[in-house]
């Protein structure tokens, strides 16, 4: 436990230190001062910049210096091969490095392409982004919580529950009694409690995460499409392969339904068939449009004071104290949604599960 914790600062010191030291705009040309009064804000793009993934982290901002935590790009071109590198190289985007640069407009907008005969063509990317490495610190946090609770039940067997115990024992209990159990069947649910809990902690965990506007906080992993696109897909393999025969019966052949409806047009079949794949769809689009609209109405308040205050400086500090107080608000009612959907995702996963392991009545 003591070589975990150790780990644990070392990792989130390194996170903290590295930006420092690697991270100066010193490549950046300084921009006149015609330039910054033609400079206008723009609130589409301020919002889409913030809620997208990206190839560094950005720490904060003091004039036209940035300090960012340079990730690892790694991508593979079918014309020139392998390729890693540190998104520092790209000096923020305005500069490309052994061929590939971060698209600024167009369909690729913020991904690495490679110029290939005057044209833009996507790599293949498996680069290190914001959002995966959230993600990993996601998981440290949840191995050291998990691993920390566990040995603490083996060290006071019998006892009361305590720190992190009293903590996350009564959420386990929920999970099982109110979702698990209900949802499945006493007999069954057990064999998907590992994976509902996963699920759970890992949806709430990085939900609230995307909401701390400072290391290692501020990535939008759950509102992400590709993400909830591959939890959503994890809850329909599990819900496939464990279904029984009398679940895929009842999509071939629905009992009580009028034979015209089955033949000669398989209306009902192919109706079931479509709610096969609807359902992770559903789990997929809920997830990442509630977390997201949260975002993207947060950053419109935000806005609001830069786009008042090009109109006028005092009608811009005037709208400040209004959005600032809608922005708190939303916040806290963020802090709710975060745990409702991580919850709805959740009770959804264990609902299918059930569906497809109940017996024929």
């Amino acid at each position: 436990m003591k070589n975990i914790h150790r780990f644990l600062l070392i990792f989130f010191l390194a996170l903290n230190v590295i930006p420092v030291f690697a991270s100066g705009d010193e490549h950046a040309e300084p921009a006149s001062q015609e330039t910054h009064e033609k400079e206008k804000f723009e609130p589409g793009n301020f919002i889409m910049d913030h809620i997208a993934d990206s190839y560094d982290w950005h720490v904060f901002s003091v004039g036209d210096f940035h300090a960012t935590m340079p990730l690892p790009v790694i991508v593979y071109s079918q014309h020139s091969g392998f390729h890693m590198f540190m998104s520092s190289n790209f000096h923020h985007g305005h500069s490309a490095y052994e061929g590939f640069s971060i698209a600024s407009e167009g369909e690729y907008r913020g991904k690495v392409v490679e110029m290939v005969n005057g044209h833009e063509v996507r790599p293949f990317d498996i680069s290190m982004t914001k959002n995966v490495v959230a993600m990993l610190i996601s998981m440290v946090i949840l191995l050291w919580v998990f691993i920390s609770v566990a040995k603490s039940y083996t060290r006071r067997k019998g006892k009361a529950p305590v720190g992190l115990q009293s903590f996350v024992e009564p959420i386990i209990i929920f999970i099982r009694d109110e979702i698990a159990k209900p949802a499945i069947g006493e007999k069954t649910y057990a064999k998907y409690m590992p994976y509902l809990l996963t699920i759970f902690f890992f949806i709430w965990l990085n939900n609230l995460m995307g909401m701390v506007p400072f290391l290692p906080g501020g990535a939008n992993v759950t509102g992400n499409i590709t993400i909830t696109m591959v939890l959503a897909l994890f809850t329909f393999v599990i819900t496939s392969v464990n279904a029984n025969k009398s679940y895929w019966k009842h999509i071939v052949n629905t009992p009580g339904v009028p034979w015209w409806l089955k033949f000669p047009v398989p209306l009902m079949p192919l109706v079931e068939v479509m709610g096969v794949f609807t359902k992770p769809f559903v789990l997929m689009v809920r997830l990442f449009a509630n977390i997201t609209a949260g975002h993207m109405i947060v950053l419109a308040f935000v806005s609001l004071i830069f786009i008042f205050g090009q109109i006028s400086p005092g009608l811009g500090y005037g709208t400040s104290v209004v959005s600032v107080l809608f922005v708190v608000f939303m916040d806290m009612l963020e802090l709710l949604v975060a745990l409702i959907q991580a919850y709805v995702f959740t009770l959804l996963s264990a609902l299918y599960f059930g569906m497809a392991t109940e017996e024929h009545h």
